[in-house]
């Protein structure tokens, strides 16, 4: 008999449940909710919030609103977007997740502290190990009015200028193993004359599932990573289940799971990213017998 587990370990975390949780509020109201961006990185949810009336918009579609409700997801905004919102008498429901909110802040602080002048000191560079184009990322890099560093791997911290202070920053849901690796190879470089400060604002609560994940792919014959392949977050943990076990699948949806995976296997393990809801991981779970040969 096969044997099927869905690892409880995942599915959305703090920040996006919250975001969905304001926006299902809102639209039980019967209230028309625009959102800035895709609420979460996971297609079919965005379609559920869509059927319940959620519009999703970019930022030039927004420049053409005015006294409306728009909702700004987990990952944050520029202040730019706050301004754009005052400006066309939207009403803001911010559902920036706490950890990226502390991170804005801290980020906006050290690059306040860098404008004063002094004589002796060059320009620190402010250095934040994200995703290019990222929105957590673009709401980062707007703290510094876009003069923020982005390295999103350990290749590209070569090209940093060591002669002059580095203040390293991460996006919450960056590889903590990577991002240890860059502070060593800067703690390296960096000249006796410069400054080097690293805060670790990676998010526990995604760093922590990486050990669980591996632990539970490790227990099965063959793992279904469910996940949106947008996710910055997924492909780091589909990555770890791939690594130790290497007869990993990822897939978006129920519709993918291909019967040949299953022959000879005994068991199934169903994960996914902070961005998979659980009745996603259920209905996959759901369409295996189906596709058992």
């Amino acid at each position: 008999m096969l044997n099927i587990e869905i690892d409880n370990g995942s599915g959305f975390c703090f920040g996006v449940t919250t975001a969905i949780q304001k926006a299902e509020d809102e639209l039980s109201k019967g209230n028309t909710l625009y959102c800035l961006g895709d609420i979460v990185h996971n297609g079919m949810e965005c379609e559920r919030l869509r059927q319940m009336g959620l519009v999703t918009i970019d930022h030039e579609q927004m420049r053409q609103l005015h006294d409306v409700k728009v909702l700004l997801r987990a990952h944050g905004e520029p202040p730019e977007t706050y301004k754009l919102a005052r400006q066309n008498n939207i009403e803001i429901i911010d559902a920036t997740c706490p950890v990226v909110l502390q991170l804005q802040k801290r980020i906006k602080k050290q690059y306040d502290m860098s404008l004063t002048p002094s004589p002796h000191l060059t320009v620190p560079q402010i250095v934040i190990f994200g995703k290019k184009g990222h929105a957590e990322v673009l709401g980062l890099v707007g703290q510094t009015q876009s003069s923020a560093i982005v390295i999103e791997n350990f290749d590209e911290v070569s090209k940093l200028d060591f002669t002059r202070d580095i203040y390293l920053y991460s996006q919450t849901t960056k590889s903590l193993d990577e991002f240890h690796r860059i502070i060593e190879y800067i703690k390296q470089h960096i000249s006796p004359e410069a400054t080097f400060r690293s805060f670790d604002t990676i998010c526990r609560s995604v760093a922590n599932r990486m050990p669980n994940i591996s632990q539970f792919a490790t227990r099965h014959d063959l793992i279904l990573f469910v996940c949106g392949r947008k996710s910055s977050n997924g492909k780091v943990l589909f990555n770890e289940c791939l690594r130790v076990n290497p007869n990993t699948h990822l897939i978006e949806g129920p519709e993918e799971i291909e019967s040949s995976w299953l022959k000879g296997i005994q068991t199934v393990g169903i994960c996914g990213a902070t961005s998979t809801p659980k009745w996603l991981m259920e209905q996959c779970r759901d369409a295996i017998p189906k596709q058992q040969v």
